[in-house]
């Protein structure tokens, strides 16, 4: 690693901020803002602009031609709150970025690669130097100064494109498979509302029943453990309190209980319900569900895991109406459940539905497992290629 320097990040990129915007400035319609909450999202393949703030486009272009605006290459650093998720600014993208939330980084000089500098931020060396130096306890923030004092170890330019291009080509292999899942999920969703939500539009057909949930699922409340039981090592099984927990198909397993309570079985439904109220997973394994968490499955053939995520996911907007109750918060118990009222299809159809469509569901669950394998180990390889301890050969 003799080749390999040390500088201060403010010695190799601008790093500033952006025009401040005042609310009365804000239009119904226009350029829309990024915040944290976008950054955070695309940086999860959840490719979202805001929906809230806009700027007309008359002052994005005044703001753009006295103060700059980001431009395909520049990189935002969530700097409030949630602090450290970098984004690299893509083609063909029109936008402007509230003042505060977001850190700039532009004018990349030939000795840093703005991929490289993304990659060395999200790493665990990173992480710890972005720790260092945010300030504040109740809403830690970075600040401008702090970022340009970082002292980063520079490897020269053609290996930081060697490391940027293998920890790349894992990210765009994971990126694929998310799409893919997404793809997939819409097609099961549409299929599912062909054979069971648009017959039912003019009236029940013949062969259908009007029912109660626990008629065709059982279902189980969950409890928390002794807080006492829990770790993040690993020890016991895991254990999922809610929505913290959940992710596009799958909670990620994050605490672990030595002392579990209640149970969820592999491919069971997971549904929040406690605040937010609604909020929908699968279980992967057999887990340990805390109060915040209901695990479903077919009564008559556990088996029929599809069917039940997607008749589960047709009742969400009614399970979510139990947001507004509770004095404090949202939440629905069991006497609720009990009470929703469903339409009982056929067996004959449920079964036919579970063979056509498992095979695409199934595709997504391997998607998912697949993900969990590529990003373990990209994050291996990150910790590695950014402490010098593998090199890649250019």
């Amino acid at each position: 690693m003799s080749d390999w320097k040390t500088k201060k990040l403010g010695q190799l990129v601008d790093i500033t901020s952006s025009k401040r915007i005042f609310y009365d400035e804000y239009v119904s319609n226009g350029v829309p803002f990024y915040r944290s909450k976008e950054v955070i999202e695309r940086a999860n393949n959840k490719r979202t602009v805001s929906t809230e703030l806009f700027i007309s486009d008359e002052k994005y272009i005044d703001i753009k031609d006295k103060f700059g605006a980001p431009v395909p290459g520049d990189m935002l650093l969530t700097s409030v709150g949630t602090l450290g998720i970098p984004y690299i600014v893509q083609d063909g993208e029109y936008f402007y970025f509230k003042d505060g939330n977001l850190t700039w980084f532009r004018n990349f000089t030939n000795e840093l690669l703005n991929t490289y500098l993304r990659y060395w931020i999200i790493s665990p060396i990173g992480k710890e130097i972005l720790d260092s130096i945010s300030i504040g306890s109740t809403q830690p923030a970075l600040t401008i100064i702090g970022l340009k004092n970082i002292e980063i170890i520079l490897p020269p330019l053609h290996e930081q494109k060697a490391i940027a291009g293998v920890l790349s080509t894992l990210d765009d292999k994971i990126d694929l498979l998310h799409r893919q899942n997404k793809t997939l999920e819409a097609m099961a969703e549409v299929l599912f509302r062909q054979w069971f939500l648009e017959p039912c539009k003019d009236g029940l057909p013949e062969g259908w029943e009007e029912g109660k949930l626990p008629d065709e699922f059982s279902f189980t409340m969950g409890q928390s453990p002794e807080g006492t039981s829990f770790n993040q090592d690993g020890i016991g099984i895991p254990m999922f309190q809610g929505n913290a927990d959940f992710g596009f198909r799958f909670p990620s397993e994050r605490v672990y209980t030595t002392e579990p309570t209640r149970f969820a079985e592999p491919f069971d439904t997971l549904v929040s319900v406690r605040a937010p109220v609604g909020e929908q997973n699968m279980a992967l394994v057999k887990c340990c569900i805390g109060r915040g968490v209901a695990a479903f499955r077919y009564s008559k053939n556990s088996n029929y895991y599809t069917y039940t995520y997607f008749k589960i996911r047709s009742l969400i907007t009614e399970i979510r109406q139990f947001n507004d109750e509770g004095t404090v918060f949202g939440s629905i118990g069991k006497s609720d459940f009990e009470t929703l009222t469903i339409d009982i299809p056929p067996q004959s159809l449920i079964c036919s539905f579970e063979e056509t469509v498992r095979p695409i569901n199934d595709k997504i669950i391997e998607n998912c497992k697949q993900i969990g394998s590529l990003e373990r180990l990209r994050d291996t390889l990150l910790s590695k290629l950014m402490s010098g301890e593998v090199r890649v050969e250019v």
